[in-house]
């Protein structure tokens, strides 16, 4: 298990970019795949961007491909979302979670640990 803090929530014009990063307690980071999950009201908690232990293999929803990379910096027990060209409709609270293990996880619930969320608003 690790704890995980994120920062870098705001408001973004649409079009505009902005960073999250999360980083996690411990030595063992580099022992978890990481993933950035979102959740907007009244819609389910979805997998937008997720990285494997390494940095080597990454996934992202057919929502943000193209506009978000997901990245880590395993000696800085740090993981970031950066989201460019935003969209109103990327407005939500989000979320990075951590799975120990190699692989890249694509599902909310094969994520064990979990940061307080980061709440994104996106003005038109």
């Amino acid at each position: 298990q690790v704890q995980l803090v994120e920062s870098g929530g705001g408001l973004v014009q649409t079009g505009g970019s902005l960073r999250l990063s999360c980083t996690a307690s411990g030595r063992t980071f580099s022992m978890y795949a990481m993933g950035w999950l979102r959740q907007a009201p009244g819609k389910e908690r979805e997998v937008v961007a997720a990285i494997d232990w390494n940095g080597g293999s990454t996934y992202y929803a057919d929502s943000v491909k193209g506009r978000f990379t997901i990245s880590r910096d395993n000696a800085k027990n740090t993981v970031y979302l950066q989201m460019n060209s935003r969209k109103p409709e990327d407005a939500a609270v989000y979320y990075c979670a951590a799975r120990k293990g190699p692989s890249v996880r694509l599902l909310p619930r094969e994520y064990d640990c979990w940061g307080q969320g980061a709440q994104v608003t996106v003005s038109s």
